[in-house]
């Protein structure tokens, strides 16, 4: 059982990592790294390959280098356009589905497919080059109405799991294969250090070690052996995502040259050590103010995606830009940027301005503001990548299991994601596990909603404007309670506003946050990361169901730890379930004993990330309650530990002040 942490006793190294303005010294430490590292990939080299990506590249005229270069939305193109301007790649992004249809079939997909990578071997080039869809597909192929989501990356996390991880890979890569995709935007490998970051759910963790072993298994289980039932991966976002100042999502990394490489490229070494094909290129931008160099935005940093990763490290896939990211670089916009392809962007998202930056990049070639030796490299980046996947020898429907529904299911493998997910975090009197047969009231309002559960990247960008309905395979948590303890004996009122308690013999409060994605999910100052103060409902709900003095279990919803001593306070178990995906039965499984007496699933996960003990952490690294868990913190059911009643620093209403709790 791993060794549980805690309350009120965080180390120095911890308070050190997590002070939002602390800059460690560049100085050389042992057992770390002084730079780049230069990785040697499990795959040998092929010399065959290599000269036949020469003879490709060699026969190609400059518009058909270019369209290589060129990622477009299925929105803003046809497949004739595929056919006419020779383009390399097509993505759907979160809410982006064929016809415009969120609940388009697999034959929808596949279809539309089809119809690319017919248009793209169609051309008038001396050897056609089949296109290759990308698709954000981070827990399950999470756009596919109807598909299996598995918990988000930090419930992952949590998992301490990397065999679980590439089974997870595996199965993901076999959806998306089986509708005609090839190529899946992940995994994503920010170690995110603050949790006011609306992405940090997208994180493993914030320890680089667990996100170094997890890329290489999630890489592993994306690609395989590049057959038919694998697809290409993406190690993102490089470098530096989960570093900004303050948690600002496509903010400034503010981290030191050794911090950068030992923590934050710990993902891309376990990453390129297995082959991965493809780096997508963050949003962020990076001030080594130790060392007194401002990187700027990672799009434009040739120093990095091309002195680093390219030549340092080794990588021989191809980088692709983020939606519309060079756009963010100086002197650029969307359609236009020399300075990001000469960075070492090698293919660009650009999502519907891809015929100004066709034009706009075939003139710069012209005038010698791009080097023809740069597009050379770019496109034989990408030709290699494309060969490795085999794809010029099959169109997506001769794929052993194209069109098969049932590709898109892997239930039993999420539910167990979901158990070893879970965090017990406070189990005081021995109140889990719950016995079935026994009569409980289910309050709050996640309990019976699978957009609470599945979170953002689901469906929709930011997992909104969705229902129940929009995902007829999932269990929500309530349903996996009355399943786990019998219909009859499970009553449910998302207030428990009119509701008699005296019958019941145990309370479950399922709460948390709502669905959010980036840009659209930070937590900005001065604003505290109390809960409670986004969400007064779930306070609401829990005061009222404590005034029985029976057992309440609180089984919180979020994609984040968050400030909740509150909460704790006013629950005798509280369970940290993340985002745990489509398969709510998984909580069950662990809540509950069986009717025959035999115990249940044991609890498995711990904190992959420090929890919260004030409502301004960050601001209080000095101060001995700044974090009230820290990560390796997880109880399970022989734990004797007890959770004292905690401070909820009612007072403190912003984190304006530094210094302040």
């Amino acid at each position: 059982m791993p060794g549980i942490r805690f309350p009120w006793l965080p180390t120095l190294a911890l308070l050190a990592t997590f002070a939002g303005a602390a800059h460690a010294a560049d100085t050389p430490v042992p057992g770390r790294l002084a730079d780049w590292p230069a990785i040697h990939g499990e795959r040998p080299a092929d010399p065959v390959l290599e000269q036949r990506v020469r003879t490709i590249v060699a026969g190609m005229s400059l518009a058909q280098k270019i369209g290589q270069m060129t990622q477009a939305e299925i929105k803003s193109i046809t497949p004739a356009q595929v056919k006419q301007y020779y383009i390399g790649s097509v993505l759907n992004g979160g809410g982006s589905w064929p016809q415009k249809n969120k609940h388009a079939g697999i034959g929808d997909w596949l279809d539309l497919a089809e119809r690319y990578r017919d248009a793209s071997m169609t051309t008038d080039a001396k050897v056609k080059i089949p296109v290759i869809w990308g698709t954000d597909a981070v827990h399950g192929d999470n756009n596919v109405f109807g598909a299996t989501l598995f918990p988000h990356n930090i419930g992952l996390g949590a998992a301490h799991d990397p065999a679980l991880i590439e089974a997870i890979g595996e199965a993901t890569a076999r959806s998306v294969r089986a509708t005609g995709i090839d190529w899946a935007f992940a995994p994503t490998l920010a170690v995110a250090q603050n949790v006011r970051w609306g992405r940090t759910y997208e994180s493993f963790s914030s320890e680089a070690p667990l996100v170094r072993e997890y890329a290489r298994a999630y890489v592993t289980g994306l690609q395989g052996n590049f057959d038919d039932h694998h697809v290409m991966a993406t190690a993102k976002h490089f470098i530096g995502d989960g570093a900004t100042w303050n948690g600002v999502d496509e903010g400034q990394a503010r981290v030191s040259r050794q911090d950068m490489i030992n923590v934050h490229g710990a993902g891309y070494v376990g990453a390129l050590r297995t082959g991965v094909l493809s780096v997508m290129a963050s949003y962020n931008s990076w001030d080594d103010v130790a060392d007194g160099v401002d990187y700027g935005k990672m799009s434009g940093a040739r120093a990095l995606l091309t002195g680093a990763l390219k030549e340092k490290m080794g990588f021989d896939g191809f980088v692709v830009s983020d939606w519309n990211a060079i756009g963010q670089l100086p002197g650029c916009s969307n359609a236009s940027c020399p300075q990001a392809i000469n960075a070492g962007i090698d293919m660009v998202m650009v999502p519907d301005d891809w015929q100004a930056f066709i034009a706009n990049t075939t003139r710069q070639v012209e005038d010698g503001q791009i080097p023809m030796s740069r597009i050379d490299d770019a496109v034989s980046r990408i030709v290699r990548a494309k060969l490795r996947m085999g794809l010029f020898d099959q169109r997506p429907s001769q794929r052993e299991g194209a069109g098969d529904a049932a590709a898109l299911q892997h239930r039993e493998l999420a539910r167990r994601a979901v158990r070893e997910s879970l965090v017990l975090l406070k189990n005081n009197h021995g109140t889990l596990p719950l016995k079935a047969g026994a009569k409980i009231l289910v309050v709050g309002k996640s309990a019976d909603s699978l957009p609470n559960q599945t979170g953002g990247w689901s469906l929709t960008w930011q997992g909104t404007d969705n229902g129940n309905a929009d995902f007829p395979h999932g269990e929500t948590i309530l349903a996996g309670l009355r399943a786990a303890d019998g219909a009859a004996n499970v009553s449910y009122s998302q207030t428990a506003a009119g509701i008699d308690l005296a019958p019941f013999g145990a309370i479950v409060a399922v709460i948390g946050e709502t669905p959010y994605a980036e840009m659209k999910g930070d937590i900005k100052l001065p604003a505290t990361l109390r809960h409670s103060d986004r969400y007064p409902e779930d306070l609401a709900v829990l005061q009222a169901v404590a005034k029985a003095h029976k057992p309440v279990v609180t089984v919180f919803v979020s994609g984040r730890p968050l400030f909740v001593n509150d909460l704790l306070d006013l629950s005798d178990a509280f369970v940290a379930a993340w985002l745990p995906g489509t398969e709510g039965g998984g909580v069950a499984d662990v809540l509950f004993a069986r009717a025959d007496g035999a115990g249940p699933h044991d609890f498995h996960g711990t904190l992959s990330m420090p929890w919260p003990g004030v409502p301004c952490p960050y601001q209080s690294a000095g101060h001995d309650q700044a974090w009230l868990f820290a990560p390796g913190y997880g109880l399970r059911y022989a734990a004797a530990h007890e959770v004292k009643t905690l401070p909820t620093w009612s007072s403190v209403h912003t984190c304006a002040k530094p210094g302040a709790p």
